[in-house]
């Protein structure tokens, strides 16, 4: 097959579609023998996928010299959904591309000379207030639930997802596909807890035992208001003089969280790393006494995932795919009620036992998670989505014709 993946949606690299981006392409590596694969980069992101450079062919996507120190010309909203509207498909047809892979709903596309196949990783629009401004709401709720009834096959990285898709989107079951993301099992691995400690201590004044969050600073959704709000009260109820950091980019509403974390009485305990590379990562979950992910709502969660997979006891939500991903792994809380974190910090805190046996089943847990095996189904439903392009085609008469 000829493949074309569309990647001008990872936000730098800092967001958890980047991830997902760099990741399922490393696992298509393999499989670029057999089929000729091609993404499609924003000039400035080139240097994000140099792992891939010699083993696929990269499209720089031109003319996106800096309009303003904040996003460049093609990465703005609008202009890069018309880019995909209008200017993608010429060059689908151009290179005779038998599918495309947008892995986002905000650019699928509505009509294309090939299959069409997306990723769409939750409908947190659906489920969250105030997670976005009017005009990307309309754009989620009415635009791209018509996008998505033009789509081939669509991928939903949980079951939680693939029934908002059906209920939200009233696509057909059978063009829902539920993968997995995977977990890198050699990156995200055990390691020396003690060494880890001195490494963090040196580099981010971590010098106690610490709880961590892995989330882009984002309010509301993401529940930083209310973790802070339960660190303050763990802090006055335990006298352990733990600390709390955030790691990620701030994002819509982190003015938010930072003036909460400000007037705290343990503010100088409450760190904000802000985007940290993916080779520290691991460092920090081997030394953090637990990840704490309080979210409002995941479509997977990728980070609770990665923390277990380095032997890092996870507390969490239950909101959306969390229940269905940590599988049982993990202490949960409703993220609504600060009585209950503060009651799951405080455990963590004083019972090792349960520490233990959290860190044994989260290690158990993410065994399942492998991005071998979810690029493999992610190819088949490429061909599939080809398949069902050409019986369609062939149906309406027009064999030469795959135009949606």
């Amino acid at each position: 097959m000829r493949i074309a993946i569309s990647t001008s949606v990872i936000q730098r690299g800092r967001s958890g579609i980047a991830q997902y981006v760099f990741a399922l392409v490393k696992a298509l590596l393999p499989h670029a023998g057999r089929h000729h694969i091609h993404l499609l980069v924003l000039e400035e992101d080139l240097r994000l996928f140099d792992f891939a450079a010699g083993k696929v062919e990269i499209i720089s996507i031109k003319g996106t010299r800096p309009v303003n120190p904040i996003e460049e010309q093609f990465r703005a909203p609008v202009i890069d959904i018309a880019w995909h509207q209008f200017v993608l498909p010429v060059w689908l047809r151009k290179h005779k591309i038998d599918v495309v892979h947008v892995p986002s709903y905000r650019r699928m596309l509505y009509s294309a000379p090939c299959a069409l196949v997306a990723t769409i990783h939750d409908l947190a629009q659906f489920h969250v207030a105030h997670k976005y401004d009017w005009s990307r709401l309309v754009y989620a709720r009415v635009i791209a639930r018509r996008l998505a009834a033009r789509q081939d096959n669509i991928i939903a990285i949980s079951q939680s997802t693939a029934r908002d898709i059906e209920r939200f989107f009233h696509v057909k079951p059978d063009r829902i596909h539920v993968i997995y993301n995977g977990l890198d099992q050699e990156r995200f691995a055990p390691g020396d807890q003690a060494q880890a400690k001195t490494e963090v201590a040196k580099r981010w004044s971590l010098d106690r035992p610490f709880f961590l969050y892995v989330s882009r600073v984002e309010h509301p959704a993401k529940n930083h208001a209310r973790l802070i709000d339960a660190f303050n009260q763990f802090r006055a109820a335990t006298s352990l003089e733990w600390q709390l950091a955030f790691v990620g980019s701030d994002w819509h509403g982190s003015d938010v969280i930072h003036a909460m974390a400000e007037q705290s009485p343990y503010r100088h305990d409450i760190r904000f790393l802000g985007f940290v590379e993916d080779a520290a990562l691991p460092v920090l979950y081997r030394a953090a006494e637990a990840m704490v992910y309080p979210s409002l709502f995941e479509g997977f969660g990728i980070p609770p995932v990665e923390a277990m997979s380095c032997g890092c006891p996870v507390l969490s939500s239950r909101r959306g795919s969390l229940d269905e991903v940590l599988d049982n792994s993990a202490g949960t809380f409703d993220p609504e009620r600060v009585d209950e974190i503060v009651e799951a910090l405080k455990r963590v805190a004083g019972d090792f036992q349960w520490r233990a046996a959290l860190r044994d089943a989260g290690l158990r847990n993410a065994r399942r998670f492998s991005w071998r095996e979810s690029a493999e189904r992610v190819l088949d439903v490429y061909e599939q989505a080809v398949e069902r392009r050409h019986r369609s085609a062939v149906r309406a008469g027009q064999p030469g014709d795959l135009d949606a």
